[in-house]
């Protein structure tokens, strides 16, 4: 709640009451200063009985009877001297430029501010209230009114005379008039009257609703929001009233508008004042001193609240408790409220006190949320209206947040709001980094560093490498990686690192970040043999990156025993830079690396490690026994003699048998399959691989009086053998394991060989039928004879020139066409002639089938 001072304070200070902004998280929706400069001095010496307010300028009415014109500030810039008592009501035009004025003498005095034309009039009575019609300006609008024991219009007619009209008498004492477009509202002891001018009709007679309330203690207070809304406030009740247009066929006698009240509630405390606030209202309360709502040191103070009105009730939105001066000694009709429409100002006018309430602007709004601490929506709301601000600057908010989080010991949140609050300023960042240093928290400013367009001096990135190089080896190392080399003088570092590598040579993270400082500064010889010291996976990327195959010629063997397989691969890409007889060198002393690389090499190309060939089926020996099959079988270099002397030093039988039978020693091959891998299948296999009807009767022959081996081959030999052959071979009185289900087998793939045979016969007499009739077809079409065909004898052109003159062609199913004269007489079979060309290329009998004659 906003609380003015007695004491005189600067106009641009706010002022609150702190025993209750302290318990209180809610932002206030007005700000508050007191009216002074010359105000000030008016009402040390006078009393302020009413106040008129323009966009332009404020008329300010004394008890002294004087009127004084004063600027937006309160400056004085006219004065008049009107009466020697009390000044009741002071009313302008829209355009400012006319004035009235009534006193409580009973003088009523309209005239120009800039014109001589004027009305002056004394009345026998205190008059209360003028009212200036709003287009006052308008020759055709000169008209007032005044309020005293009756309501007087005055018109100016054409003769520029006044013409008085009584509008209303008869009801007590007018206290409050207010005119708006057509439409005068007035107020007297039994209630509130609307008058529409421009039909001369009363619309409406809202009643007062607490009667026991003296008018002239607790006057009636009046408001225009529109041009057809008017806002009622009495005692403690506010009524909305809308006046609308009545429906043609309702008129009758009653007057063409009607009014309609749309709100009506009961407020906690005394009406002083109204003035609406977009949709919702500002009223001015006086709060008695008995009120038991208030403590006893606030009693009688005013209150400003800003209410949402409501069909039936009000939703309070904010409250103020003013203490404006000398408030003890205030009534209810001490107070009143004035507003300027055009910018959303509301004066509180009381005997010995002005003060201006306007809304808080986005520079009030952070002000607030600057004292509460809350930084960072205070950051925000200046990021977002940074046009708007006048009085606050984002940076300097920032730099407040930044200081608060230091304070709060939140380092990380200060360095991560530096980033964004102090933006490319170099200076501001410096002073930053210096600040964090001095509070020992450079690691947590170390991540927000500029470090792309905008860069620091290197000694700012120096100081933090070296602070993390005492404290923390792999906080530095994340820096080395994530900074670029051009941020700070990269021998300085280097240098800094070797001298900690002394003191603990081995330590893994310091030898890492040196190998990656070598390499920002392309030394990379020594990157390099730091990264294969360490076995590091980077190793390789830096290899390739840096194209530095020549220098790991020599390093080969500890590239492979890093990890092998990426080392073959890189190898062997790379064969053009490192070739394969310089890599054998190298790995000639480490037979099982070597094997490796040549087993890949032998994937990627058959033919590329020709040479390596005889060596490698010792490797594959060694080393790799389940390739080597595959090694000898996809190997044309491979030296037979060689390989067979090593396989039967090895006893690898498998490998033995693939090579005896590539070297034609098959009958050799199927007895080490019989005799020492006993395994009848394999044999079989064997057999039906060679084809050969020798090797069958060697296998019969070795496994007739083995019963296992003929179960076996009778399971299996009836597709390539004759089952006979072997049965009539077995003696009889031998015991065969499965001898019924094998000979069962037997007649089932006889079976099924008549059956695919008759399915073949079959298939191959339809597609022969289906040949010959196309081929029936096809001979049985005309051929077409012109000028272009030839004969393929004489080669001269197949038609005569002279078609009258008889000819006679021969055309063959082979489309060759012949004079019949150039034809060779017919062979053995009399009436058949036979193409010569096709004849002569063995491609059948093709025998005439057209014979032209003319």
């Amino acid at each position: 709640m906003a609380e003015v001072e007695e004491q005189g304070r600067k106009p641009s200070e706010e002022f609150t009451d702190e025993s209750e902004e302290e318990d209180s998280e809610e932002e206030p929706k007005l700000k508050y200063e007191r009216l002074s400069n010359g105000v000030t001095e008016i009402l040390q010496k006078d009393a302020a009985s009413c106040m008129t307010v323009h966009d332009k300028f404020l008329a300010l009415g004394t008890h002294f009877g004087k009127v004084f014109l004063l600027d937006i500030q309160g400056n004085v810039t006219q004065k008049f001297e009107i009466s020697s008592v009390k000044i009741n009501q002071i009313s302008l035009d829209e355009s400012g430029e006319h004035v009235g004025i009534c006193s409580e003498d009973g003088k009523v005095q309209v005239f120009g501010l800039y014109t001589r034309e004027g009305f002056h009039e004394n009345f026998d009575c205190p008059i209360k209230v003028v009212a200036l019609h709003p287009q006052f300006t308008k020759s055709n609008y000169k008209q007032f009114v005044t309020g005293g024991n009756k309501l007087l219009l005055y018109e100016r007619n054409w003769l520029n005379r006044w013409k008085t009209s009584v509008l209303h008498e008869g009801e007590g004492i007018i206290t409050n008039i207010q005119w708006r477009a057509n439409l005068i509202a007035w107020a007297n002891n039994v209630g509130v009257k609307i008058y529409d001018i421009s039909t001369k009709q009363r619309i409406t007679n809202v009643l007062r609703d607490n009667v026991s309330l003296r008018p002239d203690m607790y006057p009636c207070s009046l408001c225009w929001k529109d041009n057809t809304t008017l806002i009622v406030g009495w005692g403690t009740s506010i009524k909305m009233c809308v006046v609308k247009e009545r429906n043609p066929t309702e008129m009758r006698d009653l007057p063409s508008r009607y009014v309609e009240i749309v709100s009506a509630f009961e407020t906690e405390f005394f009406i002083s004042g109204l003035a609406p606030l977009a949709d919702q209202l500002v009223t001015l309360f006086f709060v008695k001193e008995n009120s038991e709502h208030m403590d006893e040191d606030f009693r009688a103070r005013p209150r400003l609240d800003i209410i949402q009105p409501l069909p039936e009730s009000c939703e309070e939105i904010s409250s103020d408790a003013l203490t404006v001066r000398n408030f003890q000694d205030n009534e209810c009709r001490d107070y009143r409220l004035e507003h300027s429409e055009g910018e959303s100002l509301f004066y509180i006018i009381s005997p010995k006190d002005i003060v201006v309430a306007k809304e808080r602007d986005q520079d009030d709004h952070i002000d607030w949320l600057l004292e509460k601490k809350k930084y960072e929506e205070a950051l925000m709301a200046a990021e977002i209206s940074f046009k708007n601000i006048k009085r606050h600057d984002v940076q300097k908010i920032g730099m407040s947040y930044i200081n608060h989080l230091v304070e709060k010991g939140d380092y990380d949140g200060a360095a991560r709001k530096c980033q964004k609050v102090l933006g490319k300023n170099m200076e501001l960042w410096e002073n930053e980094v210096y600040r964090f240093k001095t509070i020992g928290q450079l690691k947590a400013i170390s991540l927000y560093l500029p470090r792309g367009d905008l860069r620091l001096r290197p000694a700012i990135y120096e100081v933090i490498l070296h602070e993390f190089l005492k404290t923390d080896y792999e906080g530095f190392a994340t820096l080395i990686r994530e900074w670029p080399g051009e941020l700070y003088n990269n021998m300085t570092i280097v240098q800094a690192v070797l001298d900690h590598l002394k003191i603990d040579p081995t330590n893994r993270t310091l030898l890492t970040t040196l190998a990656e400082l070598y390499t920002y500064d392309q030394r990379y010889d020594r990157a390099l043999e730091i990264y294969l010291k360490l076995r590091h996976k980077d190793v390789y990327q830096l290899i390739h990156k840096h194209n530095l195959f020549s220098s790991i010629e020599d390093k080969i063997v500890l590239l492979m025993d890093f990890d092998t397989e990426k080392a073959v691969d890189m190898l062997l890409d790379n064969e053009d830079k490192i070739s394969t007889d310089r890599v054998v060198e190298e790995l000639a002393d480490r037979p099982e690396l070597l094997h490796v690389y040549l087993h890949k090499l032998f994937k990627r190309d058959h033919h590329k490690g020709q040479k390596y060939h005889e060596r490698q089926i010792g490797l594959y020996a060694e080393y790799d026994r389940p390739n080597l099959l595959p090694f000898l079988r996809d190997s044309t270099h491979c030296p037979l003699e060689k390989a067979l002397e090593i396989c039967q030093q090895r006893s690898f039988v498998e490998e033995t048998v693939f090579l005896l039978s590539r070297m034609g020693n098959c009958r050799r091959a199927l007895q080490m399959i019989m005799e020492e891998l006993a395994d009848v299948d394999k044999a079989i296999e064997f057999a039906k691989e060679q084809d050969d009807a020798e090797l069958w009767e060697d296998l019969i022959s070795y496994s007739i009086d083995k019963p296992p081996f003929i179960t076996g081959l009778l399971n299996n030999i009836g597709t390539h053998v004759d089952p006979i052959l072997l049965i009539h071979r077995i003696k009889e009185g031998m015991e065969i394991p499965n001898l019924r289900d094998s000979l069962v087998k037997i007649l089932q793939d006889y079976n099924l060989q008549i059956l695919l045979r008759e399915g073949c016969k079959k298939i191959l007499v339809a597609d022969s039928l289906s040949l010959l009739q196309k081929m029936h077809r096809t001979q049985m079409r005309g051929v077409r004879v012109d000028e272009e065909n030839i004969c393929e004898s004489c080669h001269a052109t197949i038609l005569p020139s002279d078609m009258a003159k008889p000819f006679s062609v021969v055309v063959f199913h082979c489309r060759h066409m012949f004079h019949k004269e150039c034809l060779p007489s017919s062979g053995t079979l009399p009436g058949v002639q036979f193409c010569n060309i096709c004849s002569a290329k063995r491609r059948g009998p093709g025998s005439g089938i057209l014979e032209m004659k003319k």
